[in-house]
């Protein structure tokens, strides 16, 4: 017996469950499917934070309210960050952005992924257009003419017009769908960790680029702050394995001593980088959103918000289809998304490659450059603030 869905949603993360939602919001007798392999830790203690978080834009925001779930994220713990400064540890330049430029509360928020996956969970269970197969494992896949058919490991059978891959980096569904992928490993690892620092980070989220790669404060709560700090994977390797007190005193020396000393630090863990784009984000039947499509560098935190773009193209294309009477999971439908997207998704893998290739650079004329163009943007207020309406999402309205 096969159980039918109009879309079935492979990965229940941040990008796959906000899709799901999406699509039941838009679509009131529209049948969805969601499978995940792994099961969520929904309940953790609140003294400490996620050492995984994101920086949501406002047009992230904006989708989050639409789905229901902005007031459950805002309801556990979020953290507005209200300006932005940058400066080269190679040089003198150095650019400040204020959201009062733009007359705006806020430029984003920092929430920590746990936050927001517990209130896309809850969300789901809400609409009843969604089901839910969690934990669950996928064992094979078959695209046919008409529709697509997945079989579990615990042998149920699914089908569906048309399957969504939002599994993730080493996504499965585009392994067995046969599609490439261009790219490459940066050399880098991203050492995430949180910390309590003397001095307030007075809700500003803080960069500096160093020859080895960029090192962020992102501001949370408490005055406590989200450390990313981009380096080789052997250097990684090293600061996770020294005390506690050698990494505070190394990470606040990395630091420039901006936040004075650094006074507690929490768990620290590596993530290696890559950056890459498939060949194609569709095929019939299929569509990719999110890490299954593209992943690019942290250093502007963008990853996230360009998968949540991904789903907010993908469910107007989806309503559109529909309200035609067209075939959702036809390959002329699909490259409408893939085309919507993919210009969006690669000017900004080339611009966040050439930012951390612009950075890493010794040489003392590109030193000087960089330095120059920080200071003079930093003069040009109307480029400022295009720039923070393109970081921000609004010009996307």
């Amino acid at each position: 017996m096969v159980k039918h869905y109009d879309i079935i949603i492979v990965g229940a993360g941040m990008v796959g469950a906000t899709l799901a939602c999406g699509l039941a919001e838009a679509m009131e007798n529209f049948s969805i499917a969601v499978i995940d392999a792994n099961a969520p830790d929904l309940d953790w203690d609140s003294d400490g934070y996620d050492m995984r978080v994101s920086a949501i834009t406002r047009a992230s925001q904006t989708l989050f309210k639409n789905i229901g779930v902005w007031d459950s994220i805002t309801n556990q713990r979020v953290s507005p960050y209200r300006d932005m400064f940058v400066w080269d540890a190679g040089g003198k330049g150095e650019i400040h952005f204020d959201s009062a430029d733009m007359g705006e509360a806020d430029l984003g928020h920092i929430i920590e992924n746990r936050v927001i996956v517990k209130a896309l969970r809850q969300r789901i269970a809400e609409l009843r257009q969604i089901e839910l197969f969690c934990p669950a494992q996928l064992e094979s896949i078959e695209f046919n003419k008409d529709k697509t058919h997945l079989i579990l490991k615990d042998k149920t059978k699914l089908s569906a017009s048309l399957v969504v891959g939002a599994d993730g980096t080493r996504s499965w569904l585009r392994q067995q769908a046969d599609i490439a992928v261009k790219g490459w490993d940066f050399d880098q690892a991203a050492l995430v960790t949180t910390v309590k620092t003397e001095k307030y980070h007075q809700d500003t989220a803080w960069q500096r680029f160093l020859s080895t790669g960029p090192l962020a404060f992102l501001p949370l709560t408490d005055g406590y702050s989200s450390i990313v700090w981009s380096t080789s994977p052997d250097e990684a390797k090293r600061l996770t394995g020294i005390s506690e007190s050698e990494f505070a005193l190394e990470l606040e020396q990395a630091f420039a001593s901006k936040l004075g000393k650094i006074e507690s630090v929490a768990g620290r863990a590596v993530f290696p980088l890559r950056l890459f784009e498939t060949l194609h984000y569709v095929k019939p039947r299929l569509a990719l959103v999110g890490d299954a499509a593209h992943t690019i560098h942290p250093l502007a935190g963008q990853g996230v918000n360009l998968g949540l773009a991904d789903v907010a193209s993908l469910i107007t294309v989806i309503t559109d289809a529909l309200n035609d009477k067209k075939d959702i999971g036809d390959l002329k439908v699909l490259r409408r998304y893939e085309r919507w997207r993919r210009a969006d998704n690669r000017s900004m893998l080339v611009a966040m490659d050439g930012l951390k290739r612009l950075f890493g650079s010794e040489l003392s004329a590109v030193k000087g450059l960089r330095s120059l163009g920080l200071n003079i943007t930093d003069r040009i207020t109307p480029l400022k603030n295009l720039i923070m309406q393109h970081a921000m999402g609004l010009d996307s309205k």
